[in-house]
C-alpha cells in the first residue's frame, strides 16, 4: 500500500533531528553564553553595592576578576557554539540536497512533474539552504529563551514584581511573534516559488539560445522572461516588506516591554525597596533583554521562511512515482502489478544478459492506441510513425519512463512492470533524439556509462572519429555545457557514440542522424548494423538510409501498426513513400 509522503513539518524536523548532536552542543554553549551575559549587570550592581559604596578595594578587585572570568566564559561559549550551529546548518542543507538529488534521480521518476529543471535546482539550493539556516538559528533561539529565563530568575531575586513582570510578559510576546510571522511564511513561499520559476525559464531559454536566434524569437523570449522576472521581483518585494513589518512590530513590542521593566525598577528604587546597585542591575538586565528578544525576532523570521521552504521540498519528495512501485511504495509491494512465475526473474531483477525479445500487446498511452508489436532477439527493426507524439510515447514506454495506461510490454517474456527500472535500463537503453551533452571532454561524454567501452568500432560506427579528428585536442577537447561548442551534427554523433559505447542488450535509437549529411548517414547505417549484429536494435526514424539496413520495418499510423515488411517492400506503399521518401 502506498504510504503518505512527507509534509513540510516532517522535512524540517527530520533535518534538525539529523543534526541533534551538534544542535544540542551549540544550544548548551549558547545557554552558557546567555547566562553569563545576564550575570554581567548583576555583578556590576554587586560591585557598586559591595565595593564602590563601601570603598573596599580588595572586594573591588575580586569582583573585577569575577567579571573578567564571566567575559572569558561567555566569549568562548559564543565562538564555539556559533561554530557548531553553522556546521549543523550547513550539514542539514547538504543532506537535504542529497535527499532531493536522490529523489529526482530515482529510477521510478515523478519528481520532475510540474517543475522546470531550473526550478528543481532552485529548490535543491535556495530552499535547502533556508531549511539549513533554521538549524543554524535554532541554538541561538534556545539560548535566547534561556537568557530570558535566567534574567527572570535574577530579577525575581532582586525584586518579585520585576521577576513576575518578565515571566508573565514573555509568553504573550512569543505568541504575538508567532502570529505576526504567518504573513511572512506565506509570502516567503510565494517568493521562492516565483524565483525558482524565473530561474527555470532562464535556464530553458539559455539552453535553446541557438534555436531562438535561428527563428528570430529573441524578442518573444525576452518578453517572456521579463514577465516572470517581474513577477519574481514583486514577490520578493512583498516578502521583504513582510519581513520588515514583522521585525519592526516585534522590535516595537520588545521596546515597550523593556521600557516597562525599567520604569517599574525605577519606581521600586525611589520607594527604597531596592538598592542603587540593584537598580543598576535591573536596568542592565532590561537592556540585556533586548538582545534575546532581537535573536528571537530573527529566529522567528528564519523559522517562517524555513517552514515555507520545507513545504516546497516536501512537495518534491512526496511526488508520486511516474511508474508503478516507486519511492512511495514499500519494497514488498513494488511488484504487485505482475506475479512472476517460477521461471521468471525475481521482482526488481532484469535478465542478464537479456536475449532482447520485446513483445507489446494492446499498448495504449498518449498517441499510442492498442499497439501490438513483436521484436525478435537480435533483430534490427525500423519503426516509422506518422505522428512524432507516437514516437515519443513509444520511447517513454520502452524506457519505462512511464507505464502504459493499457496493455503490456514484455522483455524476454517478463513484464516491464515487474522489473526495477534501474535494472531494466541496464538491458534496454533508449537514446532520445534530443540527447544532452555535459560540460567535460568528448571522451567523458561518450563514456557516460561506467560499463561503456570506448573502442575504435564505436567511434567509427557513430562517425565520432571524424568529430575527434576535427577538434583541436581530439577526444580530450573540452565541451561546453549542453555541447554548445559543437555543431548540431557533431553533438548528434557524440551522443550516438555514447549510446553505442554502453553496449546494451536492447538499444532504441530515435532519429540518430537527422543533423548529418547523407554520405555520413549512409556510412553510419552500414557500420551501425555491423556493430549491433546479434543484438536487438530498434530505430525510430524516417531516414531511408537507416531503414534500408533494417531487417524489418513497421509503420505506425494513429498509434497502431498498419504495415510491416522490409524497406524495399514498403516503398510500393504510397503512404510509406510519403512518410519516408518525400
Amino acid at each position: 500500500m502506498p504510504t503518505a509522503g512527507p509534509d513540510g513539518g516532517s522535512v524540517l524536523r527530520g533535518a534538525l533531528r539529523g543534526q541533534r548532536r551538534l544542535l544540542t552542543g551549540a544550544s548548551l554553549l549558547g545557554m552558557g553564553h546567555q547566562a553569563c551575559e545576564a550575570l554581567v549587570p548583576v555583578v556590576i550592581g554587586a560591585v557598586i553595592d559591595r565595593a564602590v559604596a563601601t570603598g573596599d578595594g580588595s572586594a573591588l578587585l575580586r569582583w573585577l576578576i569575577l567579571l573578567a572570568v564571566l567575559f572569558l566564559i561567555l566569549s568562548t561559549c559564543y565562538r564555539t557554539g556559533a561554530r557548531l550551529a553553522e556546521r549543523a546548518g550547513e550539514q542539514a542543507a547538504h543532506r537535504l540536497r542529497l535527499t532531493l538529488t536522490t529523489r529526482v534521480l530515482d529510477p521510478y521518476g515523478g519528481a520532475e512533474a510540474g517543475h522546470l529543471p531550473g526550478a528543481l535546482a532552485g529548490i535543491a539550493t535556495g530552499d535547502a539552504k533556508r531549511v539549513g539556516v533554521v538549524g543554524t538559528v535554532l541554538p541561538f533561539g534556545v539560548a535566547a529563551l534561556a537568557g530570558l529565563g535566567v534574567s527572570a530568575a535574577l530579577l525575581l531575586r532582586i525584586s518579585v514584581p520585576l521577576g513576575l513582570l518578565v515571566l508573565l510578559g514573555i509568553p504573550p510576546l512569543l505568541w504575538l511573534g508567532h502570529r505576526i510571522s504567518r504573513p511572512l511564511e506565506r509570502r516567503s513561499g510565494v517568493e521562492q516559488e516565483r524565483a525558482a520559476r524565473a530561474g527555470g525559464i532562464a535556464a530553458d531559454l539559455v539552453t535553446g539560445l541557438r534555436v531562438l536566434k535561428g527563428i528570430g524569437a529573441e524578442a518573444a523570449a525576452v518578453a517572456r522572461y521579463r514577465t516572470v522576472s517581474q513577477d519574481s521581483l514583486a514577490a520578493a518585494l512583498r516578502a521583504a516588506r513582510s519581513r520588515a513589518a514583522h521585525d519592526g512590530a516585534l522590535q516595537a513590542l520588545t521596546g515597550v516591554f523593556i521600557v516597562l521593566i525599567a520604569l517599574v525598577g525605577a519606581v521600586l528604587a525611589m520607594d527604597g525597596r531596592i538598592s542603587v546597585g540593584e537598580l543598576v542591575a535591573a536596568v542592565g538586565l532590561a537592556q540585556f533583554l533586548l538582545g534575546p528578544f532581537q535573536v528571537l525576532t530573527w529566529a522567528n523570521g528564519e523559522f517562517a521562511q524555513g517552514r515555507a521552504s520545507a513545504a516546497r521540498i516536501a512537495e518534491v519528495l512526496a511526488a508520486p512515482p511516474a511508474v508503478a512501485g516507486g519511492a512511495d511504495t514499500p519494497p514488498a509491494d513494488r511488484a504487485d502489478a505482475d506475479t512472476p512465475s517460477a521461471a521468471t526473474p525475481l521482482p526488481g531483477s532484469a535478465p542478464a544478459p537479456a536475449a532482447g525479445g520485446l513483445r507489446l500487446r494492446g499498448v495504449g498511452f498518449g498517441a499510442l492506441d492498442g499497439l501490438d508489436l513483436d521484436v525478435t532477439p537480435g533483430e534490427l527493426l525500423g519503426v516509422v510513425t506518422d505522428d512524432p507524439a507516437a514516437a515519443a510515447d513509444l520511447l517513454r514506454c520502452l524506457g519505462r519512463e512511464t507505464d502504459p495506461t493499457a496493455g503490456t510490454i514484455e522483455l524476454d517474456g517478463t513484464g516491464l512492470t515487474v522489473l526495477d527500472p534501474a535494472e531494466l535500463r541496464r538491458s534496454v537503453l533508449v537514446a532520445h533524439h534530443d540527447a544532452v551533452l555535459f560540460a567535460g571532454t568528448v571522451r567523458e561524454n561518450v563514456l557516460a556509462s561506467p560499463d561503456g567501452a570506448l573502442t575504435d568500432a564505436v567511434l567509427s560506427a557513430s562517425a565520432a572519429d571524424e568529430v575527434a579528428a576535427a577538434l583541436p585536442a581530439g577526444l580530450d577537447t573540452e565541451v561546453t555545457e549542453g555541447g554548445r561548442s559543437l555543431s548540431g551534427g557533431q553533438r548528434q554523433r557524440v551522443a550516438l557514440a555514447r549510446a553505442l559505447a554502453a553496449s546494451p542488450d536492447v538499444l532504441v535509437l530515435h532519429d540518430p542522424t537527422t543533423a548529418v549529411d547523407s554520405v555520413t548517414e549512409s556510412r553510419i547505417a552500414d557500420r551501425l548494423r555491423e556493430l549491433r549484429r546479434g543484438r536487438t536494435t530498434v530505430l525510430v526514424t524516417t531516414s531511408p538510409a537507416l531503414l534500408a539496413r533494417a531487417d524489418r520495418v513497421v509503420v505506425l499510423t494513429s498509434g497502431a501498426v498498419t504495415a510491416d515488411g522490409t524497406h524495399h517492400e514498403l516503398t510500393a506503399d504510397p503512404a510509406y513513400r510519403t512518410l519516408v521518401l518525400a
